[in-house]
């Protein structure tokens, strides 16, 4: 009922957004004279002049308006402008609890965690925690040198460059003939790759039709037409099926002992694929101190849908299940390529877990003892970032133990 009624709201702003011209709106004006003193403000763009009249529009609508505009759905558009991550533990919270000094600088003596922890938290190590060690605004990029570097060694694009992979990297640049590789050619190598032309095909990225990103983004293939729970929220609970069939698993019952990293992903997700070695080798760093499962959801990019040049250039290629059989299939595939080592879940045909948690086309969620939100991830691709995931876990359970500390303290 909530979902019908934005729709109606939507289709009424869009009419007043999209429906009066520019030059409809000077002809119902009185003729103004002329100043040649004054300046022109410059034109609101339909998004700005929509974000004004309905700051509670659903995010899908921002999606939906820079579609019709044109755009090819960056990290600056649509709904990546509103999709911030949501942080209990950010760095004012930390500093807060752990500068005693006041310096602005959480040194190592101040964090009362282990030195392995801190050094997780030290991203930059300068040997202190600020708030620089906190910004994760750059988006991720698959243009960044070493994105390039990574994407080229990772042949079979699970995530991860395996040893056999390195060596055939440096083979193929000259390595292997010579024994090493000379400044010019790892210069060569940081190069960012050539930019992909685009094929006539509609739907190849490069120039997907808007057609196919409006049945897109009302398939929920771009992300969920849901915001998802947010920051402090009780969670919901859920239970699904294992790929493999032969058990269910209840988050409720997940929730408690330990806190809960819930993955979302899926197969057809290039940024998601890409990450599979940062989510396992964090699966590794903390699980026994915390749950990790993972849900698989609705395909981003089938061939039936927007489809992606990156992807067929690794395999990647399949149609949109449409049947749960089917979705399972894709989701064995993607277990044996990406092997991450825990529970994956596949989401039932309704999407119900993955819309509600707005987990397409992958998200990030931690859960705290009490089942409440602790930290969520901007949407992705964009906003889907482990390390990120990482920092507020270590401060969860950094707080989580001097809670029980201080309780057995009191206790005593």
């Amino acid at each position: 009922m909530k979902l019908r009624k934005s729709f109606a709201s939507a289709r009424l702003a869009l009419t007043i957004t999209f429906g009066i011209s520019a030059a409809n709106v000077a002809t119902a004006q009185e003729p103004r004279p002329v100043r040649v003193e004054s300046t022109k403000p410059a034109a609101k763009s339909d998004a700005e002049t929509l974000a004004e009249a309905w700051p509670d529009r659903p995010e899908w609508l921002d999606m939906y308006t820079d579609i019709l505009q044109g755009s090819q759905l960056g990290a600056r558009d649509g709904w990546f402008r509103r999709a911030v991550p949501q942080i209990r533990y950010n760095w004012e919270a930390t500093k807060k609890a752990y500068d005693r000094d006041g310096n602005g600088t959480v040194a190592a003596s101040e964090f009362p965690g282990s030195e392995a922890d801190f050094a997780r938290l030290d991203r930059n190590g300068d040997h202190g925690l600020t708030a620089a060690d906190f910004d994760f605004n750059t988006p991720q990029s698959s243009a960044q040198p070493g994105t390039q570097v990574f994407l080229r060694m990772d042949r079979d694009a699970n995530g991860k460059v395996s040893r056999e992979e390195f060596q055939a990297f440096f083979d193929q640049l000259g390595g292997g003939s010579e024994g090493f590789l000379s400044l010019s050619e790892v210069q060569d190598i940081l190069k960012p790759a050539p930019q992909m032309p685009s094929r006539p095909t509609a739907g190849i990225i490069g120039q997907p039709s808007k057609e196919v990103l409006v049945k897109a983004l009302f398939k929920q293939e771009l992300g969920s037409l849901q915001p998802g729970p947010r920051l402090g929220e009780q969670f919901r609970d859920f239970t699904l099926k294992t790929f493999e069939g032969d058990r269910e698993i209840t988050l409720s019952k997940l929730v408690g002992p330990k806190p809960v990293v819930l993955v979302f992903g899926n197969f057809t997700c290039g940024p998601f694929r890409a990450q599979a070695g940062n989510i396992e080798k964090l699966y590794h760093r903390y699980k026994d101190r915390a749950t990790f499962v993972m849900v698989y959801v609705r395909e981003a990019h089938p061939t039936d849908g927007w489809r992606m040049d990156s992807n067929e250039r690794v395999g990647v290629v399949l149609p949109q299940p449409t049947t749960y059989e089917e979705r399972v299939a894709v989701a064995k595939r993607c277990d044996k390529q990406m092997n991450l080592g825990f529970p994956l879940l596949v989401d039932t045909m309704d999407d119900a877990v993955g819309g509600f948690y707005s987990g397409m086309p992958s998200r990030l969620y931690l859960i705290d003892r009490e089942g409440k939100i602790a930290f969520k991830n901007g949407r992705g691709p964009f906003g889907f970032k482990p390390a990120e995931l990482e920092q507020s876990l270590i401060l969860l359970l950094q707080d989580t133990a001097s809670q029980s500390k201080n309780a057995t303290s009191a206790a005593r």
